[in-house]
């Protein structure tokens, strides 16, 4: 199960009404492609839930779907729709979105989001700066929890003019380095 915001959805910045790149550009599409089952749960805008009802019905989501592994990949749109916000803050909703699934996912894969670039979406030196420090936030809190962690800041993703979201070439980036992390942690499925 792939939880996430506009990036796991597939947002394609293009479209004004919320469209996505097809099935066959999207990360996650390009995992179904080489065998992966994924049930993608990207949504446009999402934060990290923080709210008991939101955090429950994320538990409950999975709960249903019974995955293998989770991944989680959010912080960006705290970072976008709240002024001041830091990366720590978002470490710590994150940490206790991410303690509601530890006795109810075997796996847990924490994916920082590639950092933010100058662009349409991202005028403030402050948005790269915090966007910057969430990969070491989230590997502390990893380490913590005792769960998985990539860092896609490293992964050269490529970011459209908005300076947030993936281009076609970056959710490719995104797919090959994600399948070289998956296939370390599970190295018998493939």
């Amino acid at each position: 199960m792939c939880f996430g915001d506009s990036n796991t959805y597939g947002y394609d910045p293009r479209s004004y009404l919320g469209g996505r790149y097809p099935r066959s550009v999207r990360w996650t599409g390009r995992l179904e492609e080489d065998g992966w089952e994924v049930f993608n749960q990207g949504e446009n805008g999402r934060s990290i839930p923080r709210l008991d009802f939101e955090i429950e019905a994320a538990v409950q989501s999975v709960q249903k779907a019974r995955p293998d592994i989770l991944t989680v990949m959010l912080g960006s749109n705290d970072l976008l729709q709240c002024p001041g916000l830091t990366a720590g803050v978002c470490g710590e909703r994150m940490e206790r979105f991410l303690t509601a699934f530890l006795r109810k996912v075997s796996v847990i894969l924490l994916i920082a989001p590639p950092p933010m670039e100058p662009g349409d979406w991202v005028p403030d030196e402050r948005l790269l700066i915090e966007s910057q420090r969430l990969a070491g936030c989230y590997n502390e809190l990893a380490r913590r929890l005792n769960i998985h962690f990539a860092n896609a800041g490293v992964w050269n993703i490529e970011l459209t003019y908005d300076g947030v979201h993936f281009s076609e070439s970056g959710h490719r980036a995104f797919t090959d380095n994600l399948l070289k992390v998956l296939t370390a942690m599970f190295p018998d499925t493939k």
